[in-house]
C-alpha cells in the first residue's frame, strides 16, 4: 500500500486533513471482521476474504480506514445455487441518527432465477432512493467489479466499469447531498427471507448451507479521513481524475443502455408510491 499526501487542510474548527491513497488492497490491511464468530475467513495472504451464513448466523466487515469521497473498486462472487432469502450487502456508510450511506445489496433467488441488484442512496439518515436492477451475466459464476465513484458532483454506480446508477448533487433543488460526512465500508451476508425474494414469499433453503460470498481486488483512489468522529468539508480539490469525474456522452449511452434493458424498479417512476408527485431529484437536471 502506498499513500500520497496531497493536501492536508488544518481547519481552526474541525482540525481535519485528506490524505489521498491508491492501493490494490490486502484485506488483513484493509478490513477488520466484525462479526460472525468465524464465519468470515481471509485467505491468500490477504488477496480473498469470504463470508458465509448458516442458520445460525451470518457475518460481516469493515475497512479499517473511513472516506470523504473516493472511486471504491471490489470484486464479488455472489452465492451460487438457490441463494433464495440470502442478502449480500455491500455499502459504505456513515454514523449516528442523521447518517449518509451509498448501498449496493445483492438479493438472492432459487436456482437459475437472476440475482436482484438493489442500489440506494441516504442523505442525512433519510434514504427511500430504490433502484433495482437484473445483471447481464451470472454473478455467482466468476468475480466481477462494482465500484462506486462517490465526489462531490455526484455518485456513480458501475458494474464491470459500465454505470448502472447516477445520483447527482442537487441541492440547487433543495436535495441533500452526502458530503460532510465520512465513511467507512461495510459487507455482510445475512437471512433476509422475511422480505428479499419475491417479497418474502421465498424462504431461505437451510440444507443449502452454508451460503458462501467472496470478495478480491479491493482498489480506492479516495480521501482518507483521518480526524476521528469529526465532520467537515473539503476546502479544496486532489488533484486527481475521479474527484471531478462525471459520466461524458460515452458514460451516459451506456447509463441508458442498463436502465433500459435491466432496470427493473425506479422510484422514480412510481406513482403510487409518489401520488403528490416524484421527489425533485427525479426532474431531469
Amino acid at each position: 500500500m502506498s499513500i500520497k499526501i496531497v493536501n492536508c487542510f488544518i481547519l481552526i474548527i474541525s482540525c481535519c486533513c485528506f490524505l489521498v491513497a491508491a492501493w490494490a488492497g490486502n484485506f488483513y490491511q484493509d478490513f477488520q471482521i466484525t462479526w460472525g464468530d468465524g464465519r468470515a475467513k481471509i485467505l491468500g495472504n490477504g488477496q480473498l476474504l469470504t463470508l458465509s451464513l448458516d442458520k445460525a448466523s451470518g457475518s460481516g466487515f469493515q475497512s479499517t480506514n473511513e472516506y470523504l469521497f473516493g472511486k471504491i473498486d471490489m470484486q464479488l462472487k455472489l452465492v451460487p445455487s438457490n441463494s433464495a432469502g440470502t442478502v449480500t450487502a455491500y455499502y459504505l456508510s456513515s454514523k449516528g441518527s442523521a447518517w449518509d450511506e451509498i448501498d449496493f445489496e445483492f438479493l438472492g433467488n432459487l436456482s437459475g432465477e437472476p440475482y436482484t441488484l438493489h442500489t440506494n442512496v441516504f442523505t442525512q439518515g433519510k434514504g427511500n432512493r430504490e433502484q433495482q436492477f437484473h445483471l447481464w451475466f451470472d454473478p455467482t459464476k466468476d468475480f466481477h467489479t462494482y465500484s462506486i465513484l462517490w465526489n462531490p458532483q455526484n455518485i456513480i454506480f458501475s458494474v464491470d466499469g459500465t454505470p448502472i446508477r447516477e445520483f447527482k448533487n442537487l441541492e440547487s433543488k433543495g436535495v441533500a447531498f452526502p458530503k460532510n460526512q465520512a465513511m467507512r465500508i461495510y459487507s455482510s451476508l445475512w437471512n433476509a427471507d422475511d422480505w428479499a425474494t419475491r417479497g418474502g414469499l421465498v424462504k431461505t433453503d437451510w440444507t443449502q448451507a452454508p451460503f458462501t460470498a467472496s470478495y478480491r481486488n479491493f482498489n480506492a483512489q479516495a480521501c482518507v479521513w483521518t480526524s476521528k468522529g469529526s465532520s467537515c468539508s473539503s476546502t479544496g480539490s486532489p488533484n486527481q481524475a475521479w474527484y471531478g469525474q462525471s459520466l461524458d456522452s460515452t458514460g451516459q449511452a451506456r447509463l441508458r443502455w442498463v436502465q433500459k434493458n435491466y432496470m427493473i424498479y425506479n422510484y422514480c417512476t412510481d406513482t403510487k408510491r409518489f401520488p403528490q408527485g416524484f421527489p425533485p431529484e427525479c426532474s431531469p437536471a
